[in-house]
């Protein structure tokens, strides 16, 4: 999910159902890069290996191209996302 801000609880909720949330960059934003809603987005997650604030590329349909931030915001969270979520991490920590 991209967006301008995330409340805490919300960008919280979203990590523990295992959806990265990607934030605009403050001087950037849908409106500011032209962006509709009905581009298809290819996002680079570095082959899921992120890492807390680290800039993600996104890509969109018609050719635009821009960085984002991403919000996981604790080593936890980078471990839920890596697991597709905390009940997967949960579920990996009980077979193991």
């Amino acid at each position: 999910m991209i967006a301008q801000s995330f409340e805490r609880i919300h960008r919280s909720n979203l990590v523990g159902m295992g959806i990265i949330p990607l934030q605009f960059k403050p001087e950037e934003g849908a409106e500011k890069l032209g962006l509709t809603g009905n581009e298809q987005f290819s996002i680079d997650l570095k082959g899921g290996n992120l890492k807390i604030g680290e800039k993600v590329l996104v890509r969109t349909s018609n050719g635009k191209t821009f960085e984002t931030i991403c919000r996981l915001d604790t080593e936890v969270e980078v471990e839920y996302f890596k697991n597709g979520g905390i009940l997967q991490y949960v579920l990996r920590k009980l077979v193991k």
